[in-house]
């Protein structure tokens, strides 16, 4: 079994350049470059990102979410000296609600094809999704923005009004946080008393079907703080390559609302899997 030749088979063959680029950058000594100005091609004048880079959303406005997809990018490249960085944040900025965070989504989205969760009211306040990740990754990457202050005050706000139960990507997002988030003894804090309330949304089982979240969603590398017991990561890295297609890439456990999303979302998800196996030792 050849896991890296088999995902670059799969990628030639359904994804987009966008992650055959990141393929090739990461894995294949390519010019990071090349990925970077593929990605700069979804981000719009406003320096909001859009045009289907989150694939379930596919009209070409820019929205909050696509700057996650984008940073998570950007991350990945270690290329958060790139402009498209402060562009980005300058966008948020103009997005940003009272309560100082970016919203789920913006009003705009009805105007645009998209999944049909891509839901809102008319004036949304700002959402842990995606402020939490977005201001995270900032935070890792040491930037200094206008934006990032306010987000970081709301992202605490509003994790302290969480208490017994969450909805799994918030979770998500709350994980990202605490795992970047410069204040380290109220991470560290925070992670004592919603430890349990995260776990409610993880499917600690491999084989769970539908669109469950596991672990290896929420500890894509060696994380911080100890969230999972080693042998439920290992049990998952040893399960990750059997749930690869019969084409050698990783597919969405989520509904496909239109035929392109499968592989748009299975290009992305496929490099990312190979990021994971990496960040714990499982490819050379």
């Amino acid at each position: 079994m050849d896991i890296l030749r088999d995902a670059e088979t799969y990628l030639r063959l359904h994804a987009r350049l966008l992650d055959r680029y990141r393929f090739e950058a990461l894995f294949r000594g390519g010019d990071r470059q090349r990925a970077l100005d593929v990605l700069r091609t979804y981000q719009n004048a406003d320096g909001g990102f859009g045009n289907a880079l989150e694939p379930d959303l596919r009209g070409a406005g820019s929205q909050p979410e696509p700057v996650e997809v984008a940073f998570h990018i950007l991350d990945e490249l270690d290329a958060f000296s790139d402009p498209m960085v402060t562009a980005a944040c300058d966008y948020l900025v103009s997005v940003t609600a009272e309560d100082g965070g970016v919203p789920f989504v913006l009003p705009s989205v009805r105007e645009t094809p998209r999944a049909p969760w891509w839901e809102t009211p008319d004036n949304p306040p700002g959402n842990l999704v995606p402020t939490a990740s977005i201001a995270g990754l900032l935070h890792k990457h040491g930037v200094e923005h206008p934006w990032l202050g306010p987000a970081t005050a709301f992202t605490w706000e509003a994790i302290s009004r969480i208490k017994d139960e969450t909805t799994p990507y918030t979770a998500r997002a709350v994980v990202t946080f605490l795992e970047l988030a410069p204040d380290r003894a109220r991470a560290e804090a925070e992670y004592d008393r919603l430890k349990d309330a995260i776990l409610a949304t993880v499917s600690l089982d491999p084989d769970t079907p539908g669109a469950a979240h596991f672990p290896l969603d929420f500890a894509p590398s060696p994380s911080r703080l100890p969230w999972f017991e080693s042998s439920v990561i290992e049990r998952h890295l040893d399960a990750l390559p059997g749930g690869r297609l019969p084409d050698g890439g990783w597919g969405i456990n989520w509904t496909t609302w239109t035929p392109v999303v499968e592989h748009e979302w299975g290009g992305y998800l496929t490099v990312a899997r190979l990021n994971t196996l990496r960040a714990y030792g499982r490819l050379s």
